[in-house]
């Protein structure tokens, strides 16, 4: 029996439902785990953006290529683009920064895992002494309407403009952008409970890694802001390139023999019409 307090989670796993996730499946087919056909490995060049697929049943990394580097990342249904990850809902399920086991969640009317975290270098991070978390679902992508606001100053390469960029040969536009996963980003709530972010404390090799439980279409900008170690606001604000690097994404197909038993969610159960009644129709004489 699970007794609520006052800060207790407000979203508890029921056994064998959809928050208790198999995690001996998840460890088994993490690419650590065995040999997996590497299927496409490319690096994503400061200040860009790229996009890419995932097929269902496949594995993804996100690899800090030359040392510590923040990315945005947004998450598709590949064959219906309405279907996209829930920023908000993820953080109400699984948690406002998430490591291995977690899972990203799409929106309504699906409502269902797009992927599920395997392997994370930076699991062990936890909370600094800052309260700082790595992974973070707090905040949102960097973009040029809020620069110009605070600066007056534009700047075409935002995070923002980095997935428009990315997703239009998909034939998405800025409409589809939404709300991400700042991977490597370390961040947390002040004694204020405002949103504060830190220098990354990723090194050189340190990963971020998923199972695409359906058809993905990704998209991924190299922060602006780099690592993060450069004030972007304030008296000592100033240009970051220095401290901006590459980030590298590998694609790889697991053993077919270790997928035994796993399927992709179905979309959500609920199926009703929100208390809309349809009409009765009767014969007319």
């Amino acid at each position: 029996m699970i007794e609520l307090n006052d800060r207790a989670a407000a979203y508890h796993a029921t056994a064998g439902g959809p928050l208790d996730v198999d995690t001996a499946f998840y460890d088994r087919v993490a690419v650590r785990a065995g040999a997996h056909e590497p299927v496409e490995s490319f690096e994503i060049p400061i200040r860009s953006g790229r996009a890419w697929h995932v097929p269902a049943g496949h594995l993804c990394r996100i690899v800090t290529v030359t040392g510590p580097q923040v990315g945005d990342l947004n998450v598709w249904n590949a064959a219906d683009p309405r279907e996209r990850m829930w920023a908000s809902r993820t953080r109400q399920l699984q948690r406002a920064h998430i490591s291995t086991h977690d899972r990203i969640w799409s929106t309504l009317p699906f409502l269902r895992p797009l992927l599920t975290v395997t392997d994370d270098s930076l699991a062990g991070y936890g909370e600094d002494e800052q309260g700082g978390r790595v992974h973070d679902l707090l905040g949102t992508r960097c973009d040029p309407y809020v620069n110009r606001m605070l600066t007056g100053e534009d700047f075409d390469f935002h995070c923002h403009s980095n997935l428009v960029r990315a997703v239009l040969p998909h034939g998405l536009t800025e409409f589809d952008v939404h709300d991400v996963l700042n991977v490597f980003q370390c961040t947390g709530l002040n004694d204020e409970d405002r949103y504060f972010m830190k220098a990354c404390p990723a090194r050189a090799g340190d990963f971020f890694e998923f199972f695409a439980e359906i058809d993905l279409l990704c998209a991924l900008s190299t922060c602006p802001g780099g690592d993060l170690s450069v004030p972007l606001w304030g008296p000592d604000a100033r240009d970051p390139l220095e401290v901006c690097r590459p980030l590298g994404v590998e694609v790889y197909r697991p053993d077919a023999e270790l997928l035994s038993g796993w399927t992709s969610p179905p979309r959500a159960a609920y199926r009703n019409l929100h208390g809309i009644k349809r009409p009765e129709w009767t014969d007319v004489g």
